[in-house]
C-alpha cells in the first residue's frame, strides 16, 4: 500500500508523513502552532498561485486556509478564554472574509496582507509558550 501511494504523489506522501510527525505527540499549544504554520503556508502559496494566474491552485490553497481558520476558531475555549477568545473569534471571521474577497478578486497582495496579520497572532502565540 505504501509503495502504491508513493508512486501517486511523493510530495503529498512526504507532507502526510511530516504532518503526522508534527501532531502525533504534540501538546495542545504545539497543535495550534502547527495550525498557524500550515495556515500561513497555505496563504503564501495561494498568493503565489494568484501571481501565476493558477486559479485551481489558488482555490485549493484558499480552501485549506479557510478550513484551518475554522479549526482555530473551533478550538477556542470561550469559558476559560473570555474576552481573548471573543476577540480571536472576531479576528478569524474577519480574516476569512478578507481571504475570500482577495481570492475572488485574484488579489495576491490581499492574501499576503491576511498572512501578515495572522502571522502577528501566530508570533504572539509562540511567545506565550505552552500553558
Amino acid at each position: 500500500m505504501y509503495a502504491s501511494r508513493l508512486r501517486g504523489d511523493p510530495g503529498e506522501m512526504y507532507r502526510q508523513v511530516d504532518a503526522n510527525g508534527r501532531v502525533g505527540q504534540a501538546s495542545p499549544h504545539a497543535l495550534v502552532t502547527v495550525l498557524y504554520d500550515d495556515l500561513l503556508r497555505a496563504l503564501r502559496l495561494a498568493a503565489l498561485a494568484c501571481d501565476r494566474g493558477d486559479v485551481a491552485d489558488r482555490s485549493a490553497r484558499v480552501t485549506k486556509a479557510l478550513a484551518l481558520l475554522f479549526a482555530l476558531e473551533a478550538g477556542l475555549d470561550f469559558t476559560r478564554g473570555g474576552g481573548v477568545a471573543d476577540a480571536l473569534s472576531r479576528f478569524y471571521r474577519g480574516a476569512r472574509d478578507s481571504i475570500m474577497r482577495a481570492s475572488l478578486a485574484g488579489d495576491g497582495q490581499g492574501l499576503r496582507d491576511a498572512a501578515s496579520s495572522i502571522g502577528e497572532i501566530a508570533d504572539s502565540w509562540r511567545q506565550i509558550g505552552p500553558a
